[in-house]
């Protein structure tokens, strides 16, 4: 089977010959697969891995923005980022928060929010058509709600906002949602059946516990996660729901709005056992991920991943249905090639 076909095939919950291996990385880990395989381009990378490669394609936004001093990018939300240096990776992180001192609705009224109209959709389309011509499945576009919500308002502010500034928070979340919307819409029908996924990402687990009431989430955010997953469904996409840590408290909420998959599966956070997750929602949910990747990826042994790996196969990918395999989040810099390979082996040798 082509990877394209492998996914397909578990996403419709059909038996494969093997269950599909992804690699998410971050880039210094991509620049080792790059010196490992010898291979140059992204794509052709993983095609040398035998990864059953799921490519995330999203719209780039086409206005110049104004990069602020202090910063060293701009998002397309107008949120300020500044590169950092941690370990042997650089990541970009939130240098400062537009919404963060706005005390009234009608300021969010006043704010330059993205314009739809503005996205590349062609660009997307043909990132796709070549992610096809590889024979990879595709995911994206990227949208949010909560997460872009704390971009633009803070963390502690947004959490604060759940419990005493309804009002407002319901009125930054429309038009988060509205604009999105509109992008979406467009992005489904330009790429047609180049789109497999719709990539929701929404972190409401911690690695202790979860972010916030269940009440909190019901009232806020799952009537807009079900009308996403409506028209996302409308077009015959299945939609990808990403959080990290302990996020239980929401799965039976997720399965009614219509999530079709669940990631990124962070197993060593209460409440998220793997086969706990599967007797209790694996009929309901196709899990990706799983793959532990605090300890075990980046400071095992190849042989501590191969047996990580084979756990998960047994328990999310138990009848080789249901289950795309992959690290339970990017793989980060620093964690030995092997220990990527043992992982990719171990489900090619299934």
């Amino acid at each position: 089977m082509q990877s394209v076909e492998r996914v397909q095939a578990v996403l419709a919950r059909k038996k494969v010959d093997r269950l599909p291996v992804d690699v998410w990385c971050v880039p210094e880990v991509l620049d080792t697969l790059r010196e490992y395989t010898n291979v140059e381009d992204e794509m052709a990378i993983y095609a040398a891995l035998g990864v059953d490669k799921v490519y995330s394609v999203s719209p780039e936004y086409t206005k110049n923005l104004p990069v602020p001093a202090g910063a060293d990018s701009i998002s397309l939300w107008g949120v300020p980022n500044r590169n950092i240096i941690s370990g042997e990776a650089t990541y970009s992180e939130v240098a400062s928060y537009p919404l963060g001192g706005f005390t009234s609705v009608d300021q969010l009224d006043s704010y330059t929010w993205p314009d739809p109209a503005l996205f590349d959709y062609a660009g997307a389309k043909a990132l796709a058509v070549k992610a096809r011509s590889f024979g990879f499945a595709t995911v994206g576009p990227w949208i949010s709600h909560f997460e872009i919500y704390c971009q633009l308002r803070g963390l502690e502010n947004s959490l604060i906002d759940t419990l005493t500034e309804e009002d407002f928070l319901d009125n930054a979340l429309d038009h988060i949602e509205s604009v999105q919307t509109e992008m979406l819409r467009r992005h489904l029908t330009e790429l047609g059946d180049t789109c497999d996924l719709v990539f929701i990402s929404d972190d409401m687990g911690t690695q202790t516990g979860q972010l916030m009431r269940l009440e909190t989430w019901e009232t806020h955010f799952k009537p807009r996660l079900a009308r996403w997953c409506e028209l996302i469904h409308s077009f015959g996409v299945k939609v990808m729901y990403h959080s990290d840590g302990a996020c239980s408290y929401i799965i039976p909420g997720l399965i009614e709005c219509g999530v079709d998959v669940l990631n990124p599966i962070q197993h060593v956070c209460p409440g998220m056992g793997l086969q706990s997750l599967h007797d209790r929602f694996g009929d309901d949910l196709i899990f990706y991920g799983g793959v532990e990747n605090q300890k075990v990826l980046p400071f095992g042994t190849p042989e501590d991943v191969a047996a990580e790996t084979r756990q998960c196969l047994e328990t999310l990918g138990s009848g080789k249905q249901g289950y795309i395999v992959c690290s339970c989040h990017n793989v980060q810099a620093g964690t030995p090639v092997e220990n990527i390979l043992a992982m990719i082996r171990t489900v090619h040798e299934s």
